[in-house]
């Protein structure tokens, strides 16, 4: 349908609405039309409205399947878990052979931290070879501690199709975080050797091993890859970055001149950070003042933030505040209270080592959405969480346009995404920032005794990435402390100094750019 006007969708939201309230009988077509609104209105970001309309509806259609599996869908999009588990429970008994509706059952049950690894087999007997379910199937498996049935399902069929890109990067992902890193990247050589002139598969093994900091075997990897296919400019543009990230700064620079036509945002920030490290802050600012402008400008507003400190430049504080965006709450978590949810974490924390392109570095971070899960201690932690989001959000500065912190709808809070961290000796974050999220956070849960001398273990706000190789203070430097929720801009640099010994244990979450 595309995004309607929001007059027309209240006005058939109303009508539709009406109906269901005041009509003594609804034939299946008016069940139909409510029906293939909620989907429309979901559609448009609108879930809030498809809630109001089928709840009551379901009342009076109550062995409606198709009706209960949209009702599903609007409350997971709604990030109201609970809910969507049920319908898609009634759905699933009105229409026990329904592939799609089972899909949406054994979805939202990982979503939700729910055992569901048995629902995506039986999907797999229902289509097998479809590989959007094996991935699920996958997720699955290594959500319930299954890591070698995972890795043995992907293995299996990447055999069978060789050239599935996104196979090849879960199964490099997961055998890291096994504590495989000899050979997490087998599996690339045999499926290249089938298939090389496939471009895609050169382009996803120099993923991953980037993604592993393997910089120099992606060097080779790319060299290989020019050397079968030719000088591509994605191939090219692929070796600047490395280039720049082995410190060849002039020959990367003279690579990015050569493809100056290539109109790709992820290549121009990759050319940004090249003439950060060269001190060319001029011909960096050009290119983020030319992405701020753009869809995705959040990838850029870091680096802007940077470029205007270094400079001296009062856009720094318009964009960051003055001062900066941050505020510290104690949640008035209980020492019982913090006790109960460090267990339930820690329950979480199954691999072995941090999966790949995280900025965890000696500890592991979780993967899948925290504040989705059922248990009683996130459910009532992330109630306590969104009032504390709301305060934040409600005192901050009035509407600003085009201020990708401040120039957005306030609206309902809901979260991009939610994750635990355990890190342990010597652990810490590098530096970086969060694209998917409008408001990042902070939470500690469990902390050592001793940190060791200050600032060991403490939050930095503003900080820039090292390898630019920067002199930038950060704004801000944050002591932990067990309840403590610090919320910051999403589009501020953050990481964390390294500490002595023993576990820190955190929660993170990034709060959605609000749509209403």
């Amino acid at each position: 349908m595309g995004f309607e006007i929001a007059p027309v969708m209240d006005t058939r939201f109303d009508a539709l609405l009406a109906k269901v309230q005041k009509a003594e009988s609804l034939f299946a077509a008016d069940v139909n039309a409510c029906i293939n609104f909620a989907l429309d209105a979901t559609d448009a970001g609108r879930a809030d409205l498809s809630v109001r309309l089928l709840e009551p509806l379901s009342a009076r259609a109550p062995r409606n399947a198709k009706l209960w599996q949209v009702l599903g869908l609007a409350y997971r999009d709604e990030q109201m878990m609970q809910q969507a588990n049920a319908a898609f429970a009634k759905a699933t008994a009105l229409a026990p052979q329904d592939a799609l509706i089972q899909l949406g059952q054994a979805t939202v049950a990982l979503e939700s931290g729910l055992p569901s690894a048995s629902l995506f087999k039986n999907l797999q007997k229902i289509a097998p070879g479809n590989v959007e379910i094996i991935l699920s199937a996958v997720s699955a498996l290594d959500a319930e501690g299954q890591l070698d049935a995972a890795e043995a399902l992907l293995s299996r069929t990447l055999e069978q199709n060789p050239g599935w890109i996104a196979g090849h990067e879960v199964l490099a992902n997961l055998r890291w975080s096994k504590g495989q890193q000899d050979d997490f990247m087998a599996g690339y050589a045999a499926a290249l050797a089938a298939q090389p002139d496939n471009e895609a598969l050169h382009l996803s093994r120099y993923r991953s091993l980037t993604r592993a900091n393997q910089w120099a075997a992606a060097g080779e990897a790319i060299a290989a890859a020019r050397a079968r296919l030719g000088n591509r400019p994605a191939l090219i543009a692929i070796a600047a970055r490395i280039a720049s990230e082995q410190g060849a700064l002039e020959e990367a620079e003279r690579l990015y001149a050569s493809i100056a036509d290539l109109d790709d945002p992820g290549v121009a920030v990759q050319r940004l950070r090249n003439h950060l490290k060269r001190r060319r802050y001029e011909e960096a600012e050009a290119i983020g003042l030319k992405l701020a402008a753009k869809p995705g400008a959040e990838m850029v507003w870091p680096y802007l933030s940077v470029i205007w400190r270094l400079k001296g430049d009062a856009r720094a504080a318009w964009l960051d505040g003055d001062p900066p965006y941050v505020r510290q709450v104690d949640l008035g978590l209980s020492g019982d209270e913090l006790s109960a949810l460090a267990t339930v974490l820690r329950g979480l924390h199954n691999a072995k080592a941090q999966f790949l392109n995280q900025s965890v570095r000696g500890g592991t971070q979780t993967d899948k959405p925290l504040f989705n899960r059922q248990e009683p201690e996130i459910r009532a932690l992330r109630a306590r969480v969104t009032e504390a989001v709301r305060d934040y959000v409600d005192g901050l500065p009035a509407y600003k346009a085009g201020h990708p912190l401040l120039g957005t709808p306030r609206g309902r809070i809901t979260y991009a995404g939610s994750w635990s961290v355990r890190l342990r000796s010597q652990g810490f974050h590098v530096a970086h920032h969060h694209q998917q999220g409008w408001i990042s956070s902070a939470l500690y849960v469990a902390l050592p005794e001793d940190l060791g001398p200050a600032p060991a273990g403490w939050l930095e706000l503003g900080s820039a990435p090292a390898e630019l190789g920067l002199d930038l203070e950060p704004y801000a430097r944050i002591e932990p402390k067990p309840g403590r929720l610090v919320m910051f801009p999403s589009t501020l640099f953050h990481g964390t100094v390294p500490f002595a010994d023993g576990e820190r244990l955190s929660i993170a979450f990034d709060v959605a750019m609000p749509v209403r």
